[in-house]
């Protein structure tokens, strides 16, 4: 397997990408409100909201491409 495949590869559609995008916009949301206190919840939030937001928009998850999953079409 090589770097490009590992890091750039499509390998997230469908129901997970709609998934992933809602969730990092729901905690994008909830942080912009200011609904949560200082602490642990709001860092875990903005990690989610990084993660979900960042995978759907390039449309790859590197630990799929570890283990060799993939909900895309081809």
């Amino acid at each position: 397997m090589d770097m490009k495949q590992i890091f750039l590869q499509e390998n997230v559609g469908g129901f997970d990408l709609f998934l992933r995008a809602f969730f990092g916009s729901l905690a994008i949301t909830i942080l912009a409100m200011d609904l949560v206190g200082p602490g642990l919840l709001r860092w875990v939030l903005a990690i989610i909201a990084f993660a979900g937001l960042f995978s759907a928009i390039m449309r790859h998850c590197t630990p799929y491409s570890l283990i060799g999953f993939s909900t895309a079409k081809k």
